[in-house]
């Protein structure tokens, strides 16, 4: 028959080992304790909001005595108008009639027409034209020239420049010397110019139109 443990005496074996180790966790703890850090956390880390509220100052409200508002004027005296008799006699005033009686000539009005100056063409799509063209104007001019007895004496001699209107029915006109010689020459130019025969009137757009013309004349001694 075997013997059996008794258990008190493995507990008083392992009281060694429970000791050491209690004593060694107090150290460790207490160690802990000394090396841990405290922070101090501030208002703004925690998200507060500081609002400072400024108290505003009440004016205090009084009464104001309004004083009453003075009494209206009196009224106004009426004003008095005074009625004087007035002893001018006023004259009447006859108007005479401005009616026209049957003896009232009356003027008629007649209204000037308006004269509508003619257009004068210097150049046109159809020249006026003397009676058989230039050849027969040459012609005209050698035959009907008179060279003045005056002028031929006093050896007096020149081209002279003769403008004329040839108008829409091929009548001459509006003759004028543009440049001169002498007297003598330029009185005969014009006189050789206005006994021309009618000419061909000048055309613009298939219409008969004035064309103004410039004819130089030469007065030659031989």
């Amino acid at each position: 028959m075997e013997p059996k443990k008794n258990p008190k005496a493995d507990l008083e074996k392992l009281r060694g080992t429970f000791t050491l180790t209690g004593l060694v966790l107090s150290l460790f703890v207490i160690y802990s304790m000394i090396n841990w850090k405290f922070y101090d956390v501030q208002a703004s880390e925690l998200g507060q909001l500081v609002v400072d509220v400024e108290e505003e100052d009440i004016i205090p409200i009084t009464e104001q005595n309004t004083p009453p508002p003075p009494p209206p004027p009196p009224p106004a005296a009426p004003e008095i108008i005074e009625i004087v008799e007035d002893e001018v006699k006023v004259e009447d005033v006859k108007i005479a009639d401005t009616e026209a009686d049957a003896k009232t000539e009356v003027q008629e009005f007649k209204q000037e027409e308006e004269v509508v100056e003619e257009e004068v063409f210097t150049i046109v799509e159809s020249m006026p034209e003397f009676p058989g063209g230039t050849t027969k104007m040459m012609e005209y001019l050698r035959d009907n020239v008179k060279y003045p007895p005056a002028a031929k004496a006093n050896g007096i001699t020149g081209k002279v420049f003769v403008n004329f209107t040839i108008g829409k029915n091929g009548e001459i006109r509006d003759i004028k010397i543009i440049r001169g010689v002498h007297d003598l020459l330029d009185k005969e130019a014009i006189r050789v110019v206005k006994a021309m025969p009618t000419w061909k009137a000048g055309k613009q757009r298939g219409k008969a139109v004035s064309v103004s013309f410039n004819l130089p004349i030469n007065f030659v001694l031989k």
